[in-house]
């Protein structure tokens, strides 16, 4: 036990004194900061909207007045646009003036042929979406409440032809899904960095120990077993005090530069309870220690630096197929297709703890998943300790799957 507090504490200190880890540190909490500030900063470019004159404002020319003065409506409904109107018309010329003069933003000049009313869009630039879809629509409508009201219905008939609509959703699961979609992606991510990042920082410190040959000193000094678990107690650690720092950073941020209403309406703070954040953290613990065992067995097999991407690689493609299975799964949350990712020891990290966030997932299904983690951790430290005792002071070529699977069959080992 000695032994594996001092192979732990080592890797940790040697953890945080790299520079990568301090430079992707400050990097990451300063994308928080600037990312919970970028209403400000949007509002700091912009300046005050009163200052600016013209910019938000279009001209709607409607020279035979088809809509007989409605058109005023439009500013009544805070669309986030100043609309002045006039039936004189003027020319493409003229429109051009007025929008370099920024009196104006856009024009749009109106006109009916037969039964058609024919929209003339002007602007300096369009953008790929065209004219603004949202006032095309209200322009539709207003048109259509001035012909309507011209066929002298009463209130009734008006009331049929624009019926209100109540929608009731009942679903037909025992556990129906409920939850914010956002903080469930949201946590999502994080978790999947927090796992994926710091289980490779495992692979990467054996292999760097091996060139520098501090591992012959490590290996004379304790087992390979007190190696392989100390450093990966000791990189998990530093990265779940890295997420509690993002966490933390985050909730300041929060409070600081966010409004709590509008924090309110994409995060259901409800949801978050100590339960989840328990289960978050026994996940993220289990997680971890999957991925990590197999970064320490790819770590052990490569003699140079150079060659841990592509030894990695197939680790990285089961974390990221694990992500996307719990990811994608999530669109459908009582799918059969949720519970595997649940269950599945590379997905489970990333899909149960939404699970139970959504009310999908039943205490059962926790345990049954828990079970499966750590069987899993166990015969991945099994097969890895294994390999690593065999492979460690390997300086030679690069070992083969074919040579992991004669070491792993040697009894000898």
């Amino acid at each position: 036990m000695r032994d594996l507090f001092t192979v732990a504490s080592f890797t940790m200190k040697e953890m945080v004194k790299r520079k990568s880890f301090i430079i992707s540190t400050i990097i990451i909490f300063l994308i928080i900061i600037i990312g919970f500030n970028v209403p400000n900063i949007i509002d700091m470019v912009k300046g005050d909207s009163s200052e600016v004159i013209g910019n938000d404002t279009i001209l709607i020319i409607d020279p035979d007045d088809i809509y007989m003065g409605t058109l005023e409506n439009l500013n009544q409904m805070e669309l986030g646009t100043t609309f002045k109107m006039q039936n004189n018309g003027l020319t493409k010329e003229e429109i051009k003036e007025k929008i370099d003069a920024e009196e104006i933003y856009a024009a749009m000049i109106i006109n009916k042929q037969d039964n058609k009313i024919q929209v003339n869009y002007i602007a300096d630039s369009v953008g790929m979406e065209g004219a603004p879809r949202e006032i095309i629509k209200i322009l539709n409508d207003l048109y259509k409440d001035i012909q309507i009201g011209k066929l002298g219905l009463s209130n009734e008939q008006l009331a049929n032809l624009n019926p209100e609509f109540s929608i009731d959703v009942t679903e037909t699961n025992e556990n129906p899904a409920s939850g914010n979609v956002f903080a469930i992606m949201l946590l999502s991510i994080v978790l999947f960095y927090a796992i994926y990042f710091c289980a490779y920082q495992v692979s990467s410190s054996i292999t760097t120990e091996k060139t520098s040959k501090i591992m012959e000193t490590l290996v004379t000094s304790t087992t390979p077993r007190t190696i392989v678990l100390g450093k990966t107690i000791g990189i998990g650690i530093v990265g779940l005090l890295q997420v509690a720092g993002m966490i933390i950073v985050s909730v300041i941020c929060c409070n600081l530069f966010i409004d709590p209403e509008l924090l309110s309406s994409i995060i259901d703070l409800s949801k978050i309870t100590p339960i989840l954040a328990i289960i978050t953290i026994i996940y993220f613990i289990l997680g971890y220690a999957v991925y990590s065992l197999l970064y320490a067995l790819t770590g052990s097999t490569v003699s140079k630096p150079e060659d841990i991407n592509s030894a990695n690689g197939p680790v990285a493609i089961l974390a990221v197929i694990g992500f996307y299975l719990a990811y994608f799964s999530m669109m459908n949350p009582t799918s059969e297709i949720n519970v595997f990712a649940s269950m599945f020891p590379f997905s489970a990290p990333f899909s149960m703890p939404f699970r139970v966030m959504m009310g999908t997932a039943t205490m059962g299904q926790v345990a049954i998943s828990l079970g499966i983690m750590l069987v899993s951790i166990i015969i991945i430290a099994r097969i890895s300790i294994k390999i690593y005792s065999s492979a460690i002071l390997n300086y030679g070529t690069k070992i083969n799957i074919k040579d992991i699977l004669k070491i792993y069959k040697d009894k000898n080992n």
